[in-house]
């Protein structure tokens, strides 16, 4: 109670962006993944922004929808092997979107893994670096609480 004798209300957190700004965001977020990778590995070309974008699209859904059931069915494999099932895992969502885009191609196994060491180093960057995208998933920023007594 405040000293007036009148409940205060504590202020209600603003609602976040709308889901058509967050899966822009993310939509924005992997094709700025993809092509970092696409510009540090040679063997990963992208014929064109439009090809990026689809990629980032279809990588985006395929990470969204395939991979939570995917490794929901790897976690006894994951659980043996402490986790390296998981990274297969994601390197299949790549494999999946090379043989999707057409314009996007990744060229050998070890290109796989090393393209997929790259995704999770960015995401990585991403997840402790301010920016739009922490409004998306498991980036969304955590407010510090205010407690008073």
């Amino acid at each position: 109670m405040s000293p007036t004798g009148y409940v205060v209300e504590p202020e209600r957190p603003k609602p976040g962006p709308s889901l058509a700004v967050r899966l822009g965001i993310s939509w924005l977020t992997n094709a700025l993944i993809l092509a970092v990778v696409a510009v540090l590995l040679h063997d990963v070309t992208v014929h064109n922004f439009w090809s990026l974008l689809e990629a980032a699209a279809v990588f985006g859904v395929l990470n969204t929808l395939l991979k939570p059931l995917l490794r929901f069915i790897t976690l006894p494999l994951a659980l043996l092997t402490f986790g390296i099932a998981w990274f297969f895992v994601s390197l299949l969502m790549l494999v999946i979107t090379n043989g999707i885009v057409s314009g996007f191609h990744v060229d050998g196994f070890w290109t796989y893994v090393w393209a997929t060491l790259i995704i999770w180093i960015v995401n990585m960057v991403l997840d402790f670096t301010p920016g739009p995208w922490q409004v998306t998933g498991k980036r969304r920023r955590r407010r510090a609480r205010r407690v008073d007594f």
